[in-house]
């Protein structure tokens, strides 16, 4: 591989034209290949709905372009395609087939550990945040409003709350939360959190219904699993998650599936007619935070200026 392609770069390395070229390269081919098995397989069974699993299920890009590139007009993907949701799903085949036992699994995406107040306080207090922070308390309404006003003023919230999400995606409950309008939003994170490669986007969390004024297909998108053209009049509107071919990896929210979430954006939607928020996962170059400690450590090694530990509010003042 060496001799084909180059040595791989290392992470301090600068980003050539070659490496820009190759990683095109690589895509292109890959989505060729990936079209031409699944016309293939839709001339086979002439059926419309598509669901895919596997570590390739993860190539959000070429997830987008199938509908325009295939005859299926429904795409399905879980919210962990790769080894992990195969391993679950293995067994959730098993234990119909042989026993006929059915699953109902609501909003599966969040699956994972959840905190009370009552134990997010007890963690804030053994570490003794109060001396080192401001610490509130809000009401939901309180809270969503306060979070709102702070991302129009281009704070960085740590948003922690409910169900960790089951899969790489940080949906709403472990997210890192930014003002998508703002042209220079990517920079000011990667300053104060990420550190990360400058081509790497974020992604735009949507009010469902909303869709369909800011995307050029209208389409439920709830794992963060495809990427769509953004429609051209509001590209302009949200540069924090639209990428340089004008598009946006959207993750779609309505109030069943994340309730929480979904009233802090109709929130800021309320204040700034922009339905979207930008989101990324909930840590610096670690895995995504799944304890509230975890979130407190992120938050105070970094700059992140507010952390959100259910309707605890911990503010950094500068």
């Amino acid at each position: 591989l060496n001799e084909l392609f180059g040595f791989e770069r290392l992470p301090d390395q600068k980003i050539t034209q070659e490496h820009m070229d190759l990683a095109k390269s690589v895509q292109t081919v890959y989505e060729d290949i990936f079209f031409h098995l699944l016309n293939i397989i839709y001339k086979k069974y002439k059926l419309e709905n598509l669901s895919i699993s596997g570590g390739c299920a993860m190539n959000s890009v070429a997830n987008g372009k199938i509908i325009k590139n295939t005859q299926f007009k429904n795409i399905y993907i879980s919210p962990n395609p790769g080894d992990a949701g195969g391993s679950v799903g293995s067994a959730s085949a098993f234990l119909y087939r042989k026993y006929k036992y059915k699953f109902y699994v609501k909003n599966y995406a969040y699956l994972g550990n959840s905190y009370n107040n009552e134990e997010i306080s007890k963690v804030l207090k053994e570490n003794n945040i109060q001396d080192k922070f401001e610490v509130k308390f809000l009401e939901n309404k309180d809270l969503y409003s306060e979070v709102s006003k702070s991302l129009t003023e281009e704070k960085i919230v740590g948003w922690f709350q409910g169900k960790m999400e089951w899969g790489p995606r940080a949906l709403g409950n472990r997210s890192i939360l930014a003002d998508a309008r703002n042209p220079k939003i990517k920079d000011i994170i990667n300053s104060k959190i990420k550190r990360r490669e400058s081509f790497r986007p974020f992604a735009p969390s949507i009010l469902e219904e909303q869709v369909i004024n800011w995307f050029q297909l209208d389409k439920n998108v709830p794992f963060m699993s495809e990427v769509y053209l953004i429609k051209n009049e509001k590209k302009t509107l949200i540069p924090g998650v639209t990428h340089v071919d004008g598009t946006g990896r959207l993750q779609t929210v309505n109030f069943n599936n994340n309730p929480r979430y979904y009233n802090l954006i109709k929130e800021f939607f309320n204040a700034t007619k922009v339905p979207i928020i930008l989101n990324t996962s909930f840590n610096e170059n670690e895995p995504i935070v799944n304890k509230p400690i975890e979130a407190l450590n992120c938050f105070r090694r970094t700059n992140m200026d507010i952390l959100v530990l259910g309707n605890w509010c911990i503010i950094r003042n500068n």
